[in-house]
């Protein structure tokens, strides 16, 4: 291996220098069962940020017009007490949030595919504490997907 090898695959990441090292990863949620493409594949990373952010709007909106009557200080955290009922409530009745409707997205379980009341509360709490949603296993779930056994995959 020559330097520009060395240093081209620094910068794509060790996931494709492993690739040019003849690993096979396979595609995302190749281990869960999930097609490839289309209806039910892994959610992409932009669609799911998209829904976030969608929610997490509508939950400032909320918060700020109807509970702190647009006082400032206090709507963000009264914003993520409504994003963590909104979600919990949602995700464990109808398997999405508003964001993940718009966006064209569901949460489902990765054992039975129904999310249950309790799996949807515990990972509600994880997105809600940020750190375990930006740690991503090499399908693109986050920590707080991998921890309560769900999938956010494309309806």
């Amino acid at each position: 291996m020559d330097n520009r090898q060395a240093l081209g695959s620094w910068l794509s990441g060790p996931r494709s220098a492993m690739e040019d090292a003849g690993a096979d990863f396979g595609y995302r949620g190749e281990q869960l069962g999930l097609p490839e493409e289309g209806p039910g594949s892994i959610a992409r990373p932009g669609r799911r940020l998209g829904a976030l952010a969608l929610d997490w709007g509508l939950s400032v909106l909320i918060a700020y017009s109807l509970i702190t009557d647009g006082y400032r200080p206090a709507t963000g955290n009264w914003a993520l007490l409504v994003f963590f009922v909104m979600s919990a409530l949602t995700v464990g009745t109808i398997g999405f949030t508003p964001g993940k409707r718009l966006f064209g997205l569901r949460v489902v379980s990765a054992d039975t595919g129904a999310v249950s009341p309790l799996r949807s509360v515990a990972r509600t709490v994880l997105l809600c504490l940020a750190v375990p949603a930006l740690v991503w296993d090499r399908d693109g779930r986050g920590l707080h997907d991998r921890l309560a056994r769900t999938v956010e995959v494309r309806a």
